[in-house]
């Protein structure tokens, strides 16, 4: 399967994503990225560095959608583990707050859309059937 097996409207269902991606961490980060207290950024540093760095090779996705795929397969295995590693036991202790609350619907919705929006034939194609590179 090469690139051209991809159909088009996949390709702009990607793009789009990406773009999605980018304003919505955009919105959510950069204001405070900018204009922070030393006790954020002790606290919440470096998940924004995070998640803008993100944001920003997101932006490639736009013209790169097949080759930055791993950026989303982070993004929906990233959220997954938050869902089942942090939220679900937080939600099962009674001690979700409204914050907590916020962040797992967003990752929730990350998890529900990004399947269906990635191309599996093809990611199946180049990072499971296709032979590894070389190690010599």
């Amino acid at each position: 399967m090469n690139d051209n097996d991809v159909p088009l409207w996949r390709l702009h269902l990607l793009r789009a994503f990406y773009l999605l991606i980018t304003v919505g961490l955009t919105l959510s980060f950069g204001p405070v990225m900018l204009q922070h207290t030393d006790l954020w950024a002790q606290r919440k540093g470096e998940t924004a560095s995070l998640v803008s760095g993100l944001a920003i090779l997101c932006l490639w996705g736009l013209r790169y959608p097949l080759q930055m795929l791993p950026l989303l397969i982070f993004e929906l295995i990233w959220k997954s583990v938050w869902l089942i590693a942090i939220a679900y036991p937080l939600w099962r202790g009674g001690a979700m707050t409204p914050a907590v609350e916020e962040t797992a619907f967003a990752c929730a919705m990350g998890v529900v859309l990004t399947p269906l929006v990635l191309p599996w034939r093809y990611i199946a194609h180049h990072y499971f059937r296709k032979p590894g590179q070389r190690w010599r």
